[in-house]
């Protein structure tokens, strides 16, 4: 019999949101539709560099603000 999994609950920039297990930081900046390049992502008060999205899982409780970054002037 296959076990269950339950999706982890994050507060995204202010607002829960449900997602897979497993979710990396890479994974939700994807799903959200916006390029690596042009989002600062900040995990429990601190800064997570842009080498470490790929690896850094979410976990249910976590607190995740992404900045994207716009041009122009």
């Amino acid at each position: 019999m296959a076990e269950k999994t339950e999706a982890i609950v994050i507060q995204l920039n202010g607002e829960r949101r449900e997602l897979a297990p497993a979710t990396t930081i890479a994974d939700l900046v994807r799903s959200l539709g916006w390029l690596p390049e042009q989002v600062a992502v900040e995990q429990n008060g601190r800064v997570v560099r842009r080498a470490e999205h790929a690896t850094r899982a979410l976990a249910t409780g976590d607190s995740i603000e992404v900045v994207t970054l716009v041009g122009g002037g």
